[in-house]
């Protein structure tokens, strides 16, 4: 008989803030369920786009450029998360689930060490203040899909709420956008974890099993040559 023990425990899926400069991490998100559904969107970055083809065509871009890529493709991820406190009546919440709510959200915030030192340069006559550099981020999604990224969406819909309006459920839709070598700077760890995140889609894509030609009804030599 099967026991409970014996049911291999599911790893989650979550976000971990690390620090850009050693490497480790400053903190780790766990998300309380794994989203049902994931939503990716892959846009190539091909150097031909653009232009006209000329010569009575309706495509665009130039000829020469039509197989060739200015860089890693764009890579977008959208999913549902739900956070739930009376799914976890042992853990004491006095604030109900504002505390991860706010450490979601402080993702994509400043923090007020950073806008005090921001406001000062500016009281200083600073001219030019550089924008505030946030944390690296990484989305992890088990061990084959560790990324950098940066969250492009956080909406948030609490449904239920404690006596003391704090909120107590809450489903949050998560936007991500995958940060490639053509994002961060050369050196960065950030870009050390990319090309490491496409490493591992080069091996998976290696292990796939291959077709043949003669499943989509075409001849191998046919169809080098361009000949029926």
């Amino acid at each position: 008989m099967t026991r409970y023990a014996d049911i291999p425990k599911p790893i989650r899926s979550g976000l971990v803030v690390v620090d850009p400069d050693t490497g480790a991490p400053r903190r780790i998100i766990v998300l309380q369920f794994n989203p049902d559904t994931l939503e990716r969107s892959i846009a190539p970055q091909s150097a031909g786009d653009g232009g006209h083809a000329g010569g009575g065509g309706t495509g665009s871009g130039d000829r020469n450029e039509a197989l060739r890529l200015k860089g890693p493709a764009q890579e977008t991820w959208k999913f549902t998360a739900e956070i739930d406190a009376t799914d976890q009546l042992e853990i004491a919440a006095p604030d109900g689930i504002h505390p991860q709510l706010a450490t979601l959200e402080m993702l994509v915030q400043p923090t007020t060490a950073q806008l005090r030192a921001a406001s000062k340069l500016s009281q200083k006559g600073t001219i030019e203040i550089s924008p505030i550099e946030m944390p690296l981020t990484l989305f992890t999604w088990g061990s084959k899909r560790v990324m950098p990224v940066r969250l492009t969406e956080l909406s948030v819909n609490e449904s239920a709420f404690d006596v003391n309006l704090n909120p107590i459920r809450a489903s949050l839709s998560i936007g991500m956008k995958i940060l490639t070598v053509s994002d961060l700077p050369a050196g960065h760890r950030g870009a050390d974890l990319y090309m490491a995140h496409l490493a591992q889609k080069e091996r998976l894509a290696a292990a796939a099993r291959g077709g043949g030609l003669g499943a989509l009804g075409l001849g191998g030599v046919g169809l080098m040559t361009g000949r029926g």
